[in-house]
């Protein structure tokens, strides 16, 4: 085996007592004044061929001086040569003597670690030399992986040395953690100051935003290079890949402060909104850089306080043509309505726009403006506006009422149609508003139903009434007069054509209640009076023929109100029983489904059967008064005999 050694055949593969105690002081003097006739820097490290640490029979050991390691750039080798120059120097011998016999070596151990320290962050300026393109040329990642490796080696092992000789005040610390660092952040601060110019795109661009773009552009493509090639070159404690995000996190973040400190025009403040809250967030939210990347350590890019004025201008324009879109469609419908014209028809039901266009404006842009806001609760103060609106709708639907022209009934059946409409969005998609907003236009849209059927109503009660005044009289347990009513019903239906399946199906249903409500009023005020159980069977009987007669022909017409006929079931029961224990059970049982049954109710339905004496009916009140208090009464879902006066 043969060596190559130095023109003095020194090795460097010895080993140094880090404690400063030499095997012997003739050993280190002997090679204290060779290291210092000849430089360390010609000291070379030994390079074995096997694998095994030991060479083969006649390989060929080089030894490279310190000035081929920094060419060749095996920095961390270069490194060890100085680690060794610096035990031996300052672990064999006190401060003192240092500075008295050694100066020269310790200048040069200086002057070799600054060049040392050159190339160091030389290589780790060189870390985003490489494009994406260039990752398919395997020589060049390779060289780029291997001179930083070194690189990040030598710095690591600078940094215990530091540690190991911190207390020797003629070796200035090297610090070289704090100046990668530094250099890191002046390598993306250029980047980010020169950024990658994107491919010129049709749609035309301001300055500000192709400016951003492209800081974007280079942002994503330099952590992308961070993943695929730097990362492998640190250990993994020193989370270089989170430390570049935060880096490139803070010099977009200060480049938008100063755009942001500008007025801008509107384009470019969408832009900027936009960038913060979810271009730059997709960015960090693709997989290859969320598996890296503590996205949520970041932060937003701007403040609150900056986002505010610019959340505000992006709002007002928002807001601004919402209402004008608003305001047209509800204009164009006032238009149609005074020019006489009739709502369009499809499949026989009369449409509007109005709702469907309104909906459309306002779904599109809350969730719009939640990517561009960040968030949906800000996005929502675009509908506060909608309760005016709806007031104005309201308005218009008074007018048509009020003047009853020939036109007014299909406009009415429109509106109706709008209602539900509204009313299926506000409460199927209650994220687009907010809560008080949702409040105010469901209890607008009430009114306007409530107002709704009663127009489309009142004339069939009109018309109705020759027939309610014979319930309750002595022609009410004749069959025919009850099959008149029935008669004059399904005309009536037939006016109710040009309403959407739910709105007819509500109209009806509403009808149906009301009918029941007449009948039962007239039945309580009447002047019939059942004098013993047989006339009692009778008109038991009669009242439950009724309510079944009544429950099948609405239901023929679509209403689904089933549970009027349990009304009148109830009722008619009470007609029929003797004993006052059972009649007060069934009172309780009427009382507790129904809670505002009033105790006029009860006395004017026992007031029908003469056999019951006053004492008798002042105790079937006195259950009812215990099951409402026992029931919790107050807030219940259905009324009915509030509606019927006594």
């Amino acid at each position: 085996m043969r060596i190559r050694s130095d023109s003095n055949g020194l090795r460097s593969n010895f080993h140094l007592n880090p404690s400063g105690i030499s095997a012997g002081a003739g050993w280190f003097r002997e090679r204290f004044h060779r290291l210092r006739r000849h430089s360390a820097a010609n000291v070379g490290v030994n390079s074995p061929s096997s694998t095994d640490g030991h060479p083969a029979p006649g390989d060929e050991i080089v030894i490279h001086t310190f000035e081929q390691l920094l060419a060749e750039l095996d920095l961390h080798k270069a490194s060890l040569l100085v680690k060794d120059r610096e035990n031996c120097l300052f672990g064999e011998i006190t401060e003192e003597e240092a500075l008295k016999h050694h100066i020269e070596e310790v200048n040069k151990l200086a002057a070799d670690r600054g060049a040392l320290e050159k190339l160091v962050l030389e290589a780790v300026q060189q870390s985003l030399s490489l494009s994406l393109k260039e990752l398919s040329n395997e020589a060049a990642v390779s060289d780029l992986r291997k001179a930083l490796t070194s690189a990040v080696n030598a710095m690591n092992q600078e940094e215990e040395q530091d540690q190991l000789w911190r207390h020797v005040k003629c070796r200035s610390p090297s610090n070289w953690k704090k100046l990668h660092d530094s250099t890191l952040r002046t390598l993306v601060e250029s980047r980010m100051d020169n950024p990658l110019v994107g491919p010129v795109g049709q749609e035309e661009k301001s300055s500000i935003q192709s400016d951003i773009q492209c800081m974007g552009r280079q942002l994503k493509e330099d952590l992308l290079m961070v993943i695929h090639v730097v990362k492998n070159c640190y250990q993994p404690e020193a989370d270089i890949c989170n430390f570049y995000a935060m880096l490139y996190h803070k010099a977009l973040s200060s480049r938008l402060k100063k755009i942001a400190d500008f007025v801008l025009e509107d384009r470019d403040c969408i832009f900027i909104l936009r960038w913060v809250n979810e271009y730059y967030p997709g960015i960090l939210q693709k997989p290859e850089l969320a598996a890296e990347i503590n996205v949520a350590a970041l932060g937003k890019l701007l403040s609150e306080e900056l986002l505010e004025p610019l959340e505000e201008q992006y709002l007002d324009k928002q807001t601004t043509e919402l209402s004008n879109c608003m305001n047209r469609v509800l204009e164009e419908e006032i238009n149609k309505w005074n020019q006489g014209k009739e709502p369009t028809s499809d499949d026989s039901c009369y449409n509007s726009p109005l709702a469907y266009d309104i909906v459309q404006f306002i779904n599109g842009m809350v969730t719009g403006s939640e990517k561009v806001l960040g968030s949906l609760h800000k996005a929502q103060k675009l509908t506060s506006q909608l309760p005016d609106l709806m007031q104005r709708f309201k308005h218009f639907q008074e007018d048509i009422i009020k003047q009853n022209r020939q036109n007014s009934k299909a406009h009415i059946k429109a509106n109706l149609n709008c209602v539900e409409q509204f009313r299926d969005v506000l409460h199927r998609k209650s994220h687009l508003f907010l809560a008080d907003v949702q409040q105010k236009c469901l209890c607008v849209l009430t009114d306007m139903k409530k107002s709704a059927h009663m127009y489309l109503l009142s004339p069939v009660h009109k018309d109705l009434k020759p027939q309610y005044q014979k319930l309750g009289t002595s022609n009410w347990l004749k069959r025919n007069a009850f099959e008149m009513l029935l008669s004059s019903l399904e005309r009536q239906f037939e006016d109710f054509q040009g309403l959407s399946k739910p709105c007819h199906q509500e109209l009806i249903g509403q009808l149906y209640q009301e009918v029941t409500e007449e009948y039962v009023k007239r039945l309580l005020r009447g002047d019939v009076k059942l004098k013993d159980k047989e006339q009692q069977q009778k008109a038991c009987i009669t009242v439950m023929d009724n309510a079944e007669s009544l429950r099948m022909l609405f239901s023929k017409m679509g209403s689904k109100e089933d549970w009027l006929k349990e009304i009148l079931s109830k009722i008619a029961e009470v007609l029929k029983l003797q004993d006052i224990p059972a009649i007060q059970m069934q009172i309780a049982s009427l009382g507790s489904a129904y809670p505002d049954l009033g105790e006029r109710h009860v006395s004017a339905l026992l007031k029908l059967k003469t056999n019951i004496s006053k004492a008798e009916r002042k105790m079937v009140k006195a259950t009812l008064l215990d099951t409402l208090k026992e029931s919790g009464a107050g807030v219940y879902s259905r009324t009915f005999f509030s509606k019927v006066e006594i």
